[in-house]
């Protein structure tokens, strides 16, 4: 049986380009074995309602219908890549039985504990879903200096365009997860980062979290809905929603 852990962190996005934007909110996530069963307080629930959650139909393929990490083995398998010997989930919970997660992250590790692969896992507004596949050429375990590079295909934002490069970084600790994103899409593109510290989750963290942040995902898309206003009240192009990729992962 394992613990699950709680990343009361930050996450900071920052626009390129003409049209400036900034922001930097608090934010909570949960990392926990995607395939074991789990110690945690009461309050919290898995694959059932709790007042925080996290359920395998929530990721793993489409949102709402997910298979979680038996969807991670298949993928895996489909890219020629090891299975690995393990599979942690990092995703914002569900609170109070809403969920939201723009970006959730398989972190995929090998006998001796290493990452040689991490799926990020992007969700937009709209309920559609893409899954980046992040891995060094070498399949080595991946490091904190790492880029690992892919190309976007997958409409996130109205106001940035669906092509660009995506740079990933991931510094992931037993007491600290750091993750970058740098999109870069012609002079613009977007920086996005999700850092704080780990700790096992806890009643006093779940108390915290509820009374700071009490309507969690709800309170990510009004966040969300409100720097896009800013945005397009900054004079920034609007994009309208293309149909998503065919493909449910890419690299």
């Amino acid at each position: 049986m394992s613990i699950v852990r709680h990343i009361a962190g930050h996450t900071w996005h920052g626009r390129k380009g003409a049209v400036e934007n900034a922001f930097r909110y608090r934010v909570d996530y949960l990392l926990l074995d995607a395939e074991s069963p789990v110690r945690a307080p009461r309050l919290f629930a898995r694959n059932r309602a709790g007042l925080m959650s996290l359920h395998d139909r929530d990721h793993g393929g489409p949102p709402g219908d997910g298979r979680g990490a038996v969807w991670v083995r298949e993928v895996l398998a489909a890219h020629g890549l090891p299975a690995p010997a393990r599979i942690e989930l990092l995703a914002q919970p569900r609170v109070l039985g809403h969920v939201f997660n723009p970006v959730a992250f398989w972190l995929c590790h090998d006998a001796a504990g290493a990452t040689p692969c991490i799926i990020a896992e992007v969700t937009n507004t709209y309920g559609d879903r893409h899954s980046y596949l992040c891995h060094r050429d070498d399949h080595a375990p991946i490091t904190a200096t790492d880029r690992l590079h892919a190309h976007k295909i997958f409409h996130v934002s109205p106001f940035q365009p669906v092509e660009g490069e995506y740079e990933f970084r991931f510094d992931l600790r037993p007491d600290r997860i750091g993750i970058w994103i740098d999109l870069t899409a012609g002079n613009g593109g977007v920086v996005a980062t999700l850092t704080g510290p780990v700790r096992p989750l806890g009643l006093r963290g779940m108390a915290g979290a509820m009374l700071r942040r009490p309507f969690g995902s709800r309170r990510v898309l009004a966040l969300i809905h409100w720097q896009a206003l800013k945005l397009w009240w900054k004079g920034a192009r609007f994009r309208a929603r293309p149909a998503p990729p065919a493909d449910e992962v890419s690299r």
